[in-house]
């Protein structure tokens, strides 16, 4: 059994085709998958997908970073509304993104405070999207540690340093198609961490898996993402399976 830990299979890019390929998925080994919210507009897709497989998809509620504008309050109101009246997998995704605009970095950090906070609340995981802005999210999540603060890294590609930063906390890391990009940097990283460290992930439709790459990612990739890892940690793939597995339903609070 497989876990996809971040996809969002609600997106556009999936609509002629949704069900077939969540089913081949699941025929695949990927018994279930984790669906990050990126703001009120996705919400919508996210549910209708959940509904459609209640054993396999489970959402998530947060603002992602790239979401942060204008109307931040608008969009943690909805996000703080939704929070209290259902149960989710986990508060994400949220963090911080320098990497497309800048404007409102005073405003992502704020959310990203506040969504912590909520994670707390109710008791909750907390699902990190980080891109450019490593040091900054790593010292705002480190204000929360002694309070239990709990989640994941996701899409993972920084280096072995800021890997034993994160996992120092406690935090997972969600690794994903950028494994087995040669010119990444991640595949050496790797085989110096622990796989108790580590969940997989595919970022559907994004960052999609050699040989596929510069195609739709989709979530029956991450069986990819598990041989690239055994092979790199020499261990047999079911280690990897079992290891990764594991650690995603420890992460989810998951039987």
């Amino acid at each position: 059994m497989y876990i996809d830990t971040h996809t969002h299979i609600y997106d556009e890019k999936f609509d002629s085709d949704r069900t077939a390929m969540i089913q081949t998925a699941i025929n695949e080994g990927v018994e279930k998958m984790y669906l990050p919210n990126c703001d009120s507009t996705t919400i919508e897709g996210m549910f209708a997908v959940e509904k459609e497989f209640p054993d396999h998809c489970f959402a998530m509620m947060g603002l992602h970073p790239c979401y942060v504008k204008e109307h931040v309050a608008d969009e943690l109101k909805i996000v703080e509304q939704w929070l209290s009246q259902r149960k989710f997998a986990a508060v994400g995704e949220i963090g911080l993104d320098y990497y497309w605009d800048k404007t409102f970095v005073h405003e992502q950090k704020s959310a990203f405070r506040t969504q912590i906070e909520w994670s707390l609340q109710y008791n909750l995981p907390i699902v990190i999207h980080t891109r450019e802005s490593t040091k900054d999210t790593i010292d705002i999540v480190k204000e929360f540690q002694s309070r239990g603060v709990r989640g994941v890294f996701h899409c993972f590609s920084g280096s072995l340093e800021t890997a034993k930063q994160i996992t120092d906390m406690g935090f997972y890391l969600g690794i994903g198609g950028v494994l087995t990009y040669k010119n990444a940097g991640l595949q050496e990283v790797v085989q110096h961490i622990d796989l108790k460290h580590i969940v997989l992930e595919t970022d559907a439709p994004y960052l999609t898996p050699v040989p596929h790459r510069g195609k739709r990612n989709e979530s029956a990739y991450v069986t990819l993402v598990a041989q690239k890892l055994a092979e790199l940690k020499g261990v047999d793939l079911e280690e990897v399976e079992n290891i990764t597995t594991e650690n995603a339903q420890e992460l989810f609070g998951v039987a």
